[in-house]
């Protein structure tokens, strides 16, 4: 008998309409449907007027690691398992990472249905730079784990996403002016794509105050990566390494130097500095 598959099926943050049309077809059509509630993919496939023709099985934290044998075996027999999260892409802060990683390791096959998540949405939206940015899942829930955990990312040059609880942005956030200083950009982006759909710009310490209100509803959060420094004096000893050891003159080793450290000074600068030391 041929195996099955496994498709990882990304389901919409909020507006139903946003599912795709492989998604639709896939809840129609799957053996087995793998759910992180089963009530909610229950309730997206009546939004979509689908009816599902396989049977549907929760898949969360707790009972992921028992739940894998039997949906592997599943696949081994021919079957088609479709695996989805409450919303967004699965595996991204959900459950799914264990089902894939073993078909992976026996050789089943597994696919993609690409669609919505929360970090790529709160990215294009927040209208800081995109071109390089990192994920961090959730902020830690305690205080000292949440202190270096942000200390961790004081020097971090990249567009920073994360998520967090309501309940808890307030005491983030309040924790990340402390950290960071209240001048660091960032953007909360809440209800994605809902109906109450919120996206509040600004400095950490403009965010900690407007935070300190009841916040309600799904939170994602994106902070600027820090600006980059550079150390005038060890610039100016590059550059006249350059020159000295290289031959190159001090006008263009000063561009090569500024062109190699971000947050270096103006080459004007750096040049005068170089002309100082050298007097």
């Amino acid at each position: 008998m041929t195996a099955g598959r496994l498709l990882i099926g990304a389901t919409p943050l909020g507006q139903p309409s946003d599912a795709s049309n492989r998604l639709i077809r896939a809840l129609a059509s799957a053996d087995v449907i793998a759910a992180e509630d089963t009530r909610r993919v229950r309730a997206l496939a009546t939004a979509l007027e689908v009816r599902p023709a396989g049977r549907i099985v929760s898949l969360y934290d707790q009972n992921e690691a028992s739940r894998v044998p039997a949906l592997l075996d599943d696949i081994r027999g021919g079957a088609t398992v479709l695996l989805v999260s409450d919303a967004g892409m699965p595996l991204i802060s959900d459950p799914g990472y264990r089902m894939v990683a073993a078909c992976v390791d026996a050789g089943l096959p597994v696919h993609c249905l690409p669609g919505p998540s929360a970090v790529t949405t709160a990215l294009a939206v927040a209208g800081l730079p995109s071109e390089r940015f990192c994920f961090e899942g959730f902020a830690p829930r305690k205080k000292a784990a949440r202190a270096t955990w942000l200390q961790s990312l004081a020097n971090e040059l990249r567009t920073c996403v994360f998520f967090e609880s309501p309940r808890r942005l307030g005491e983030c956030l309040a924790d990340a002016v402390e950290v960071l200083g209240p001048q660091r950009r960032a953007v909360v982006c809440r209800e994605l794509t809902k109906t109450h759909e919120e996206i509040v710009r600004g400095r950490l310490g403009e965010l900690a105050e407007w935070a300190t209100g009841p916040v309600l509803g799904e939170i994602t959060v994106v902070l600027a990566g820090a600006t980059p420094t550079a150390d005038p004096e060890a610039l100016v000893a590059e550059v006249n390494r350059l020159v000295d050891d290289d031959g190159l003159r001090v006008k263009d080793a000063c561009a090569q130097v500024v062109a190699a450290h971000p947050g270096a000074p103006s080459r004007r600068e750096l040049y005068d500095a170089v002309l100082r030391s050298r007097a």
